[in-house]
């Protein structure tokens, strides 16, 4: 870290705002395939991260001249190793990755299947993509990187994205999904039934149509995208037009249900978000309406009410300090009728549910109940 940054750094107010990489992580320069020899160096420009992904992109120097943009792909394979493994077969030393390149130049966005090997340094898979390997003229690679280099090695050059790869800052976006290796190891089998990590039933939601409950509204995702952008900035969620839902949460047998009972979701911030964050959205709730209660199971969600008043209801023993709270019942989406607890919320209100919690949520009063909420994966 420069020493300009330290008195900022080490003051302890700081330290909550203090959430960064390991330093290693930050200045890339101990792991990266070339970095075995002192006569290559890397420049990296961005990282993202999603679900058991890191995609970094930046620049290759060889003597210390540019060499090439470098894509680098990592991936742990928690979700490909539970497929695989209920197939009754392991990962093995590479698995395989479907990436899309979505430059700003549009028309030379390409995809290709690249390998990537397991790599101890880093405990993952790993591939890194130049977008070439020939070496400037009248000098050669060192001998430590050369055997890494080539078709389905850990450093490579797939055709089709070396073109995008050539002015890397202009990468902005990349599209990715893996799956294991077709052949089993060390038979050479075929595998009959390859299994894919490609965000698993995963959507997003876009306003397509009016209609409360619109199919046209879900777009299936069967990719995970890693977005470079670093800012977004929207000046009036208003403006963003919302996706409607009719009788959200709710079973056809939910008293609360109607053809009246509609909620507004402006989705603000999707796909655009890393690790395992899912949606940030803004839901408005006209009066007398529900939005059904329901419970998470693996993923985990935060409501914070703007404006407007309600009642919001919880599982009977999820909260301890709402047990003085009254105890009703209601219908749980998928569950049936069950006892909750009632709570009064207003501007101000947080609710944070974990897996296995229950919520839900009324608007009362005269004017609509609005809140924002995050949903992410624990």
């Amino acid at each position: 870290m420069d020493p300009a940054f330290d008195d900022i750094f080490t003051q302890p107010e700081n330290e909550i705002f203090r959430v960064v990489f390991f330093p290693d992580r930050i200045y890339h320069s101990r792991y990266l395939h070339a970095s075995r020899s002192p006569r290559y160096r890397y420049d990296v420009d961005e990282v993202r991260n999603g679900p058991d992904i890191t995609a970094m992109k930046g620049s290759v120097y060889l003597d210390g001249m540019r060499l090439c943009g470098v894509l680098r792909l990592e991936y742990r394979a928690g979700r490909l190793t539970e497929l695989v493994r209920e197939r009754g077969r392991r990962l093995g030393s590479s698995v395989n990755a479907w990436v899309r390149l979505l430059p700003d130049d549009t028309g030379l966005t390409a995809d290709a299947t690249v390998t990537l090997r397991y790599d101890k340094a880093v405990d993952a898979y790993a591939v890194e993509m130049w977008d070439t390997l020939e070496p400037p003229e009248h000098t050669h690679h060192d001998y430590r990187v050369l055997p890494l280099m080539g078709a389905n090695a850990p450093i490579t050059r797939p055709p089709s994205l070396a073109p995008a790869l050539v002015d890397i800052k202009r990468l902005r976006r990349l599209e990715v999904a893996f799956s294991e290796v077709a052949m089993t190891t060390p038979t050479g089998h075929p595998v009959p039934d390859v299994q894919w990590d490609n965000n698993f039933l995963r959507s997003h939601q876009e306003p397509r149509d009016p209609s409360p409950s619109s199919d046209q509204n879900t777009v299936r995702d069967l990719n995970y995208l890693l977005d470079y952008q670093r800012v977004w900035f929207i000046a009036d969620s208003a403006q963003v037009q919302p996706v409607r839902y009719r009788n959200a949460m709710m079973d056809p047998g939910n008293p609360d249900a109607g053809d009246g009972n509609v909620v507004d979701m402006r989705w603000l911030v999707q796909r655009e978000l890393g690790g395992d964050l899912v949606f940030f959205h803004e839901v408005t709730i006209p009066p007398g309406v529900v939005e059904g209660t329901h419970r998470h199971i693996g993923s985990e969600e935060l409501y914070y009410v703007v404006s407007g008043r309600g009642r919001a209801y919880l599982g009977v023993d999820d909260d301890p300090a709402a047990a003085r709270q009254p105890i009703v019942e209601r219908h749980v989406y998928g569950i049936g009728p069950k006892q909750c607890r009632e709570v009064v919320v207003g501007p101000g209100s947080t609710l944070f549910t974990k897996s296995g919690g229950i919520h839900g949520i009324r608007a009362d009063g005269d004017e609509p109940l609005k809140f924002v909420a995050f949903l992410y994966q624990p």
